[in-house]
Parts: C-alpha cells; structure tokens; sequence
C-alpha cells in the first residue's frame, strides 16, 4: 500500500508551490503580465457564469437647449452583460510503489517530488500561455477562450460570451487584413503604414493600445522596419524577460519562435484595460482533493487544478493585423 507520510508529502509540496505557480503563470506570458500590472487579473468568488459587464452605448439625452426648452428625461439603456462558461483544466504528478521503494529516505523522495512537480507546472504554463490565444474551441469546447476568441478575425460572425456578434456591431473588433484593406502581404516596407491605420481604428479619446503582441513573422518586418533608426524599447516588459519594442507609445511583444503561441502572420493591437483574466477564486493552481490511490495500482496520484475564462468588457477598442 502507498505510504499516507508520502501522500503528505506530496501535498504539502504541492500546496506550497501552487501559489508559485499561479504567479509565475503571469510572468510567462506578455498579455497576462500586463493584464496583472492592470489590475484586470481578477478573481471571481463563483457562480454559473462569468458575468462581465459592458457598456455598450451613449446616453442618448444629450440636447441643446434655451430657456425654458423642455429637455430629454427618458430612460437609458446602456449597459449590458456578457456571461462566460467556467473552463477547467488539470495537471497530475503521480509516483508508484516501485519509485517509493527505489527512492527511500525523505531527500530523495522530496528531489523526485520536485522535479515532477517543476515538469508538470512548465507543462501547465505553456498550456495556459497557448490557451490565451485560443479560439475556445480545443476539446469539444472546453478550452478557455483566448484572443483568438476575444479578438477575432472575422468578428462579424459568431457568438462571444452570449452576445451575437452579427447582430452587434458594438461587440466587434477591429481589423486590418493586409492583402484587402492593404496592397499586399506585411513586409517591413509596409508594416508601419498597416499599424497605423490599424492603431486609428483602435483609439477612443484617451483610450488606446498598450500592448501589441506579435508573431515571428510581423515582428521581424517590424523589427527590421526601425534598423535606420533608434529603437526604443519598454524597461518594464524588457525586465520581466520579454522582448520589446515601441509604437506610439504602445510595448511590441515578440511571442513566436520556440514555444511561441501567437498565430502565424497576426498581430494583436490590445488595450488590456478591457481585457479580463478571471480565475476561480479557490481553483487557481491548488491541489485538488485529497489522496488518490489507485484501486488496482501500486500508485499515488495528486491532481493541480485551475477554473476561469479570459473576458473582454470593450471588443470595439481591440484590433488585430493578419494576412
């Protein structure tokens, strides 16, 4: 029978490095670095759903008046809801009876723990970190819903947390697509001429991009667009280990290469101030359950569990570039 002491062990290891691991989570990945810098990396105490409030319209009584011109008291409707499903997802670390044997002594138990432990949270990372360009529909469905999703590159179909989009021009994107709003495939010729008209579209007043995410192939047109030129770069994201650039103010983050996950040819123009990462208040990388030993195996299994969805309270104010 497995050890309950080894159980314990487990546990208490994993209990200690799952708050490591949710933080660390945000450190590998531009957009929810930022998105926590925000403030928009918020937790929810629970409920069916993920509502995200939005404000969808103006208030319509705004009148010019003199004297005693009888002015416009009627009701407003301008705010709405969108609801997002729970997503869930699991990493376990397991070890058998024969391991146990093999590595008696609480040293080299904890060395094993460790470096299973250290593989599945990297494997958890770039699962979530792949997840946030999603289009949600990895799984049957049961993937969280990333720019992909939120940042569409048709958003005039389709429906995004409950809202229909053919039916909302409000809750739809921007988009520039290179070949038929542009004259032809990004090359660094033209790369800066498409991210300002792009970057247009995405401004409301103060409102506008702080962060522009791209793929290999974008941001070494862009890259290589600025070579005449002093590059500026952000001090933040370039501490945190990312590497940056700067367009009207905004970071230009490269995600591709290994372990790259921004499609191919895409480039995202992103104000993060809508952008929303909602864990599950109490399933945000913890443990889950209590022991599990299998009922016809000499083995322990321990399970590390998240639940949330990304959002978006603002879809007009975000734009993506693509081929």
């Amino acid at each position: 029978m497995p050890s309950p002491n080894l159980s314990e062990i487990i546990t208490t290891t994993l209990e200690h490095r799952s708050r490591k691991l949710a933080d660390q989570i945000s450190k590998n990945n531009a957009l929810l670095f930022r998105l926590k810098k925000r403030g928009t990396m918020k937790p929810v105490g629970g409920g069916r759903n993920i509502v995200q409030e939005l404000e969808y319209a103006e208030n319509g009584t705004y009148k010019r008046y003199s004297g005693y011109e009888i002015l416009n008291i009627s009701p407003q409707d301008v705010f709405t809801a969108a609801e997002f499903e729970w997503k869930q997802a699991a990493i376990s670390v397991s070890i058998s009876g024969l391991e146990q044997m093999q590595n008696r002594g609480e040293e080299q138990m904890i060395d094993l723990l460790e470096a299973r432990i250290a593989n599945a949270e990297r494997s958890f990372e770039n699962n979530l970190a792949a997840d946030c360009y999603s289009d949600g529909t990895a799984d049957g469905g049961k993937q969280i819903g990333g720019l992909q999703l939120l940042v569409a590159d048709d958003p005039t179909t389709g429906t995004m947390g409950g809202i229909n989009r053919a039916n909302w021009p409000f809750w739809r994107n921007q988009v520039f697509d290179a070949n038929s709003d542009g004259t032809g495939a990004v090359t660094h010729q033209n790369i800066q001429g498409y991210m300002n008209r792009l970057y247009l579209k995405c401004v409301r007043q103060t409102d506008k991009p702080d962060l522009i995410i791209a793929d290999d192939n974008y941001f070494t047109a862009y890259w290589e667009s600025l070579q005449a030129m002093q590059r500026i770069t952000s001090a933040e994201l370039g501490e945190a280990g990312f590497h940056t650039l700067k367009f009207q103010g905004a970071d230009v983050v490269y995600d591709g290469g290994q372990g790259g996950f921004c499609p191919t040819d895409h480039m995202y123009f992103l104000n993060t101030k809508y952008i929303h990462f909602r864990p599950h208040r109490d399933r945000n990388m913890v443990p889950l359950g209590g022991e599990r030993a299998s009922v016809n195996q000499d083995a322990i299994v321990k399970l590390m569990a998240w639940m949330g969805n990304m959002t978006i309270s603002n879809a007009a104010l975000q734009g993506v570039l693509k081929a």
